[in-house]
């Protein structure tokens, strides 16, 4: 009973001596530890973590044990070991710093009636190519620019209709294999080729349209609007994830919730930041007119 109350005030006098920053550093060492299990597990790396840990448990022995030549060799290979896991994956870390990037960034894409306009001739395009089994694959760039991926293509630079885009994706039009870029709400390329994913855990069900479009939504922000030609289902992909089998309706309310919300987003801070401005306006006012009464 000794022992157990005695750990026990140990325990007490150890989390007496936490403070705000002792909590914050655990939860940041928390979500890297989660980023990291999330990396090992999104790249499919779980035999290179296994070898990864069982080098490091070596490297420990080794110097538990005074292994000292085993333990010089160990320390280096982990060295020269760090160097090529960032040149092996250095695609992963670059979408992953992009990402953290957007997420600090400050800047928002105004919505614009043409953008309104393209999303409705998008979802009656979609549809229609959707009852004919029509294969399609259209992008809406965002914040990423997407030159590089016009650059592939033929610019257009025309008005979203869905007469247009039906006839960009019929089947015997030149330009129907491939991707079809909207930028601004206008068409900007088309026939563009995309990166195709490399994630092995999609369905076997999934083509080259949708491997394509999966490849770019991991590296950029785009969102991307594909119809299945063996199908005719309507999917959405959208950082790295697939959202499939989407009627009309949900199609319409997820490209306006990814890019149209902006907009409303900025109209709601700046009602906030002029209410906040007026209310201040008014006390100003009032103590103006009791320092004019008591003039």
């Amino acid at each position: 009973m000794e022992a157990i109350s005695s750990g026990l005030s140990r325990a007490a006098n150890l989390f007496a001596t936490i403070g705000i920053t002792d909590i914050i550093d655990i939860l940041i060492v928390a979500y890297l530890i989660y980023r990291a299990i999330w990396f090992v597990r999104r790249t499919n790396s779980y035999n290179l973590a296994k070898g990864l840990l069982l080098v490091l448990a070596a490297l420990g022995i080794s110097y538990v044990f005074g292994l000292t030549m085993i333990n010089f060799l160990l320390r280096k290979t982990v060295e020269l070991g760090l160097i090529a896991l960032v040149i092996l994956f250095q695609p992963e870390l670059r979408r992953v710093l992009e990402r953290m990037g957007r997420s600090f960034s400050t800047s928002r894409t105004a919505a614009s009636p043409m953008i309104e306009t393209a999303i409705a001739q998008i979802v009656l395009a979609c549809t229609e190519m959707s009852a004919s089994r029509t294969g399609a694959l259209l992008i809406f760039e965002r914040t990423v620019n997407l030159n590089a991926i016009m650059g592939t293509g033929t610019v257009l630079n025309a008005d979203v209709t869905a007469e247009l885009v039906k006839n960009l994706f019929f089947n015997k039009a030149p330009l129907h294999d491939g991707a079809v870029i909207i930028r601004g709400g206008r068409i900007a390329a088309a026939g563009c080729v995309l990166p195709l994913t490399q994630s092995t855990n999609l369905s076997k069900e999934l083509g080259m349209r949708h491997r394509a479009g999966i490849g770019l939504s991991e590296q950029s922000d785009a969102v991307v609007v594909i119809v299945s030609e063996e199908t005719g289902s309507i999917s959405v992909a959208i950082d790295g994830m697939l959202k499939r089998h989407l009627t009309a309706a949900t199609l319409d309310k997820l490209l306006h919730n990814e890019l149209v919300t902006e907009e409303e987003d900025d109209s709601r801070r700046n009602f906030f930041y002029n209410s906040i401005r007026k209310l201040f306006k008014v006390k100003k006012d009032e103590q103006n007119e009791s320092s004019e009464k008591t003039v």
